[in-house]
């Protein structure tokens, strides 16, 4: 039987004092006590009366701390539920890395430095985990890859290129490596949109993919690693070469 909420108590250990950010500090507060009482997605949370009493705290406290906390994606408020522990989404996550980064100065070789440590070692992971039939998965993506260089859709390019990329990381059985893929996805995406056009770079990028399917298909772990840090570096080069005078992520090849 699932806990009650009234069973719940998140400001047992001391009230909190006044301070100059007292919301932030119930917040704070709130994430440390959901945590250490291992409180699950769905479970309910006290109402914002018995929370101020907990705390020590008036209600709008209380209310600006949850506010915050469903703005974070830990807390859900509905119709008629209450306050309740949010189920994570791993798609939320993704779209606030992706949002910091698309708003923030962040140099591309931040970005390709991070983009090294997980691809790599998804290349490798997937040719060691990957099941026969997403091995050909892999390959029907190259292919269609190979045919899109021919022609003039240069979106549809950009999007199969990223989503080689993405395949390999469900090759690996471990959701983890595509969460942190997708959240630098949309810069890569926005990225790989500007570079498609010139056909040399295209072109080189598909032989890229093609060595680094190889090695996958052939279970060939360090060969697969091996491959992509070579792409990866390759496309490095590339941005090199080609960036901008900016300071925000601009255009490497992927």
């Amino acid at each position: 039987m699932g806990q009650r909420s009234s069973d719940v108590v998140l400001g047992s250990l001391r009230p909190v004092g006044r301070t100059p950010r007292l919301s932030d500090r119930v917040a704070e507060l709130m994430l440390s006590a959901i945590l250490a009482q291992g409180l699950k997605p769905g479970s309910k949370l006290p109402s914002e009366r018995e929370l101020g009493a907990q705390f020590g705290v008036s209600r709008t406290v209380v209310r600006e701390a949850t506010r915050a906390l469903v703005a974070k994606g830990v807390l859900d408020v509905r119709p008629g539920a209450g306050l309740t522990v949010a189920t994570a989404d791993p798609a939320s996550v993704a779209e606030s890395m992706n949002l910091y980064l698309r708003n923030g100065s962040i140099p591309y070789e931040n970005v390709h430095e991070v983009r090294t440590m997980i691809e790599i070692q998804v290349a490798g992971l997937a040719a060691e985990r990957g099941t026969p039939g997403q091995v050909e998965t892999l390959r029907l993506l190259h292919t269609r890859l190979c045919d899109l260089t021919e022609g003039t859709d240069l979106e549809t390019l950009a999007v199969a290129d990223v989503e080689f990329h993405r395949h390999l990381a469900r090759m690996t059985g471990n959701g983890l490596h595509l969460l942190m893929l997708d959240s630098i996805g949309d810069v890569l995406l926005e990225i790989r949109r500007e570079t498609v056009a010139n056909r040399d770079d295209s072109l080189a990028a598909i032989l890229a993919h093609g060595r680094i399917l190889e090695r996958v298909a052939d279970r060939d772990p360090a060969g697969a690693r091996e491959a992509m840090r070579i792409h990866l570096e390759q496309a490095f080069g590339e941005w090199d070469r080609l960036a901008r005078p900016v300071g925000a992520v601009r255009l490497p090849v992927i």
